[in-house]
């Protein structure tokens, strides 16, 4: 396939039925003059309505009024976008598969899912139908495709970027993330968009989570291991289990109590009001979100306190963290119902790291076991963004590994 066919089938697949008529052109002369961007479902732009991947959710929505800050920022900065993604439905899943718009194809690992919920913007950049994409992540929802497509990918500080004009999901976890192509590219879109004061510091101390690398299967946690043996650019690790004494599976439990109960606040009286059709998966989980309880949350809000003060004591301004992006490979995409369950249980027990401690992660496209990508997560400090994303370009020559 020919890089024509090979951005056109991107296309099909990786954007929503409901898309940009034309490109639209950013103004001359910024840092993103020159580069397309893609956006998931979920930012605004204005005169267009947005769909959080939910058919329903869609048919109620009026075209925007005017673009989010973040789609504003890209095309002051001179981005041109190029089209709107397929993501998960109310971006409640991380397999990528969406039972109305259909599952983007993953361009570097053919028959597999490309993981989401920002899948159609991870896919669009791993296609080359793009150079940079937005996407957002609550529970992994930028660093699981960006694994599994083989791209660069950041999950940003919660909070370090303008919310204003996107759809939330769980809004205390939610953070803006984005996709590229290349480790340069990733950095100068976090010049347009983050915002407030960076924590910068030297990188000089490096953590590897063992009980998360412990999550991963053993040909995909020995390539993450060969390669941080060879970054030079990283000081001597030391291991640490970042989820004692409670455990990861706790860890995954609490995250999931919180982001069920502010899932239901956000899309709660939506679903009661018009009762619309949700895929497998979906469906199931929001039942599930109706259910948790006050106490449950409180209690989960309690435990939650703790690991942040935990994660962020291990993770001080100059130390990093190593995990597997994502515990495995891309599952095949014809998987069951059940292998799914599984393979989400086995991902959050990792993701929920930094999502429930508000921290930026990075995925790093490091190389393929079976021919399929996968991707090193290092995860910074509070407001460490920056510092983070100049570590990606230092890093970038060690990629490319096979295992």
């Amino acid at each position: 396939m020919n890089r024509n066919e090979k951005t056109a089938s991107a296309r099909s697949g990786a954007f929503v039925p409901h898309d940009l008529a034309a490109p639209i052109a950013g103004k001359p002369g910024g840092p993103l003059d020159g580069l397309t961007v893609a956006v998931k479902d979920m930012y605004d732009i204005a005169g267009e309505r947005t769909g959080g991947g939910c058919p329903a959710w869609l048919a109620t929505q009026a075209p925007a009024a005017r673009h989010s800050t973040a789609v504003a920022r890209v095309l002051d900065a001179g981005g041109t976008l190029v089209g709107k993604t397929v993501c998960d439905e109310l971006f409640y899943s991380v397999s990528g598969i969406n039972a109305h718009y259909g599952m983007p194809a993953n361009p570097r690992a053919p028959g597999r899912i490309p993981g989401g919920s920002s899948s159609g913007s991870a896919a669009a950049v791993a296609a080359g139908a793009c150079d940079l994409a937005l996407g957002s992540d609550t529970g992994g929802s930028v660093r699981i495709p960006a694994a599994l497509n083989g791209v660069w990918g950041i999950r940003t500080s919660t909070g370090r970027v303008d919310e204003t004009g996107e759809m939330a999901m769980a809004p205390s976890f939610d953070a803006c993330g984005w996709f590229a192509s290349s480790p340069g590219l990733l950095r100068k879109l976090g010049g347009v968009l983050l915002d407030g004061e960076a924590v910068r510091a030297p990188v000089g101390r490096l953590l590897i989570a063992e009980d998360a690398f412990a999550e991963a299967d053993a040909d995909v946690a020995a390539l993450l291991r060969d390669a941080l043996a060879d970054m030079t650019e990283l000081p001597a690790a030391e291991g640490v289990r970042v989820g004692d004494p409670d455990g990861l599976d706790v860890w995954r439990e609490t995250f999931r109590l919180i982001q069920a109960r502010e899932v239901w606040r956000t899309f709660g009286p939506f679903i009661e009001t018009h009762d619309p059709v949700l895929g497998p998966g979906v469906r199931e989980r929001i039942d599930v979100a109706r259910a948790v309880t006050a106490e449950q949350e409180e209690a989960a809000r309690a435990r939650r306190e703790r690991i942040i003060a935990h994660v962020r004591a291990l993770i001080p301004p100059g130390t990093v963290m190593a995990v597997p992006s994502a515990p495995c490979i891309a599952p095949k995409a014809d998987a069951t119902f059940e292998q799914l369950e599984h393979y989400r249980v086995r991902v959050m027990r990792i993701v929920c790291i930094a999502g429930l401690a508000g921290l930026p992660q990075i995925s790093v496209p490091i190389g393929t076991v079976a021919g399929c990508p996968v991707g090193l997560g290092l995860i910074g400090w509070r407001h460490g963004d920056e510092a983070l994303l100049d570590l990606a370009v230092a890093l970038g020559r060690h990629c490319g590994r096979v295992g």
